[in-house]
């Protein structure tokens, strides 16, 4: 779909609430008073046509409402707004948005609006979609009205330059959600302005139509041209332009697109116009990955190898971590440059689709661009900075085997902060770097990458390893390459995606069926053998056998009316031996709660061999069920099938009853790919729904 600057996919109705994506006003040079007004005259979302084979659904079809004549509307209909437009007031500008938001199909409100302080004069207004942003939900269990706000970000944003004209300073056309002309017209907005009922309609049949209100305002184009005829953004624009050359162009892309959406109906993508009307940025997700969001948002890394590494292909992508801890697709993007711009639209649209959740960390490489926007779309993630990323810039400064040993020893090999920053000052006085730019700036931004600083941040395994032969992880890296055009990366891009798919279903399989191979009679390893996935218990196993070179358990300190106990636990690391503090805790309502100076299970998901030796030691023949992640679970289903709590199918709109039975059907074919016994079951189940639906219809 279609609309001014950008062309959007229909994106999933059934969005959670989310009051995070709220955006502010501006500040400008006059003291202003911003006045919020977030409205609750909602639309229901609504979407396309019905198929022509969709017949009667136990009388959901008794009430819909006649289609209207698309052509009748496309010949009244109000001109796109654009920058430079100027109007002889506010009323006149807001009944020309409001006029054209109604031909199109959607409702308005004032978002904001400012005036002089200690006036009521009013110096500016932004009108927006009525579909902007999301509910703020107050009480989860009571009954409300189903969510109609996905995000939107379409709007206008007019200014008092003169006495009495007001101009339109900023637009936006994307919409996010697809029309319904005869639900917007019963929005408040259409009838304040246009009348309602019988009486309005008998009315309107003897004035003139509403588009000669529109034809009298007065347009402005305020840019300046040049002898070439181009406007002096022009030239702006044109380094933002996607280059997919050598790759079919735009025409590879938009056929992508359309197949997934024909395959797959909860596919989303999105594309960022410029004024030019030439593409500037591309974002697509899968409806599988809409899905495994739910389950892992905890973690997510904002992979941007293709850009550091100056691929022909300006490839990027959101990735997760799933319960066998191998990276899985959560999104993909293609950009035109590395503009905090770039990266504020890209994220946004990622957070659209994800019911405007955003992940409790963000894992980027260390770009201002990205920090940027980061702040701005995610202000309440945990931004940390991916740790290979960070150590193969420092290396590229100073990059001799003595350097990499001595920046091993300094990232890794301290527990606390002051040692770390002490040890840091003495290896850059030692190799010359005091003075370095980067090794400066990197040390700046210390708390989003250092270990000795992250032992609160959940990471899920995404710490990377030490130095060494290890390159940046890429999730593409089986099939992109340097090289890779536009063409070939979408040629492989199913069959990538499809044994992503059948490696975590294999996975799965092998984790439910097997009986792991214990390597010690400890009581924790054979519990762990029951509950997590192969893959992580081969990691936690590790920390089992660990526990063998650890010992010397010593209370060093206690709190004074609390049961909060300090102990210290030796660990033997070759010739050397260190102490590990751990902290632990009892309570009526949060039980044992152990917090090791390690940061191990903040960094892994389970815990360290330094607080299974001191649970072992405090007598506990079980490792408490708080530490035991539902994330690692292998006796977890996890269907991934978009459903993000709808709360009902709207009777009156074909796109939902579409997803709501796409959704609870695919919950049947995944149950029944469970065994040939749930195959046989749901097989069955299926034809006796036919049958019935079929005898309905006739």
């Amino acid at each position: 779909m279609m609309s001014g600057n950008n062309v959007y996919s229909p994106p999933d109705q059934s969005l959670s609430p989310n009051s995070n994506l709220c955006i502010t006003i501006e500040e400008s040079s006059e003291q202003l008073v911003v006045v919020e007004q977030d409205g609750d005259d909602d639309l229901p979302i609504v979407g396309a046509n019905p198929p022509d084979d969709l017949h009667d659904c136990d009388g959901l079809l008794d009430d819909f409402p006649p289609q209207s004549n698309e052509s009748e509307k496309c010949s009244t209909a109000s001109p796109p707004p654009a920058t430079g437009m100027e109007f002889d007031s506010y009323d006149a500008a807001y009944s020309y948005y409001n006029s054209y938001a109604r031909d199109l199909g959607f409702a308005i409100r004032v978002k904001s609006s400012w005036t002089k302080r200690n006036s009521k004069e009013k110096r500016g207004a932004v009108l927006c979609c009525n579909c902007e942003g999301f509910k703020t939900v107050k009480e989860p269990n009571s009954t409300r009205r189903k969510e109609t706000r996905t995000g939107c970000q379409a709007m206008i944003r007019l200014r008092l330059i003169e006495l009495d004209r007001w101009k339109v300073d900023e637009v936006k056309l994307e919409h996010n959600h697809s029309f319904d002309p005869e639900r917007a017209h019963n929005s408040k907005s259409h009838k304040k302005t246009f009348g309602d009922g019988a009486a309005a309609a008998t009315k309107r049949k003897h004035e003139p139509p509403l588009d000669v209100q529109v034809r009298t305002i007065k347009l402005y184009r305020t840019n300046a041209v040049d002898s070439n005829g181009e406007t002096s953004d022009d030239h702006l624009h044109s380094s933002r332009r996607l280059d997919l050359r050598g790759g079919g162009g735009f025409k590879v892309l938009q056929d992508f697109f359309f197949q997934s959406q024909l395959t797959n109906p909860n596919f989303f993508y999105s594309m960022d116009l410029g004024d030019d009307g030439c593409l500037r940025n591309v974002f697509w997700i899968e409806s599988r990955a809409r899905a495994a969001y739910s389950h892992f948002s905890d973690v997510v890394v904002f992979d941007t190898t293709c850009l550091s590494n100056a691929y022909e292909l300006p490839l990027v992508a959101f990735v997760g971590i799933n319960h066998h801890g191998d990276p899985i697709l959560l999104g993909c993007g293609l950009v035109a440059d590395q503009t905090p711009e770039t990266y504020v639209w890209l994220f946004r649209a990622w957070l659209t689709c994800v019911s405007g959740r955003p992940p409790l960390t963000f894992v980027t490489e260390h770009c201002k661009s990205i920090q940027t926007a980061v702040s701005e779309v995610f202000p309440r993630a945990h931004h940390r900075l991916s740790l290979t990323h960070v150590l193969q810039c420092i290396v590229g400064v100073q990059d001799s085997e003595s350097f990499r040993m001595a920046l091993n020893r300094v990232v890794y090999g301290y527990l606390k902060v002051e040692e770390f920053e002490v040890a840091w000052e003495e290896m850059i006085i030692r190799f010359g770097l005091t003075n370095h730019e980067t090794i400066r700036g990197l040390f700046q931004d210390r708390e989003q990458w250092a270990p000795v600083y992250l032992k609160d941040t959940f990471l899920a395994g995404a710490l990377t390893f030490r130095l060494g032969n290890a390159a940046a992880p890429f999730i593409f890296s089986s099939y992109v390459h340097q090289q890779t055009s536009l063409r070939d990366f979408l040629e492989g891009y199913v069959s990538f995606l499809d044994k992503k798919y059948t490696n975590e279903a294999l996975c799965d399989l092998e984790s439910s069926k097997s009986i792991p191979e214990l390597k010690t009679t400890h009581p924790y390893e054979s519990q762990m053998a029951k509950v997590l996935t192969k893959e992580i218990f081969t990691r936690f196993q590790e920390e089992v056998v660990a526990t063998s070179s650890c010992s010397g358990v010593t209370q060093v300190h206690s709190s004074t009316g609390s049961a909060s106990f300090s102990y210290v636990v030796k660990e033997r690391e070759g010739e050397k031996v260190r102490d590990f503090e751990v902290v632990y805790e009892t309570n009526a309502a949060a039980g044992v709660r152990c917090f090791c100076v390690c940061g191990g299970f903040s960094f892994n998901g389970y815990q360290c061999r330094h607080v299974l030796l001191l649970l072992s030691h405090k007598g506990l023949e079980e490792i408490p069920s708080q530490y035991i992640l539902q994330r690692w679970r292998k006796d977890v289903k996890r269907l991934y099938v978009a459903d993000f709590g709808s709360g009902g199918v709207d009777v009156m709109n074909p796109v939902q009853w579409y997803e709501h039975l796409h959704r609870r059907a695919m919950q049947v074919v995944e149950q029944g790919m469970r065994s040939k016994e749930h195959c046989r079951v749901a097989w069955e189940a299926f034809k006796e729904c036919v049958n019935r639906v079929t005898e309905k219809s006739s």
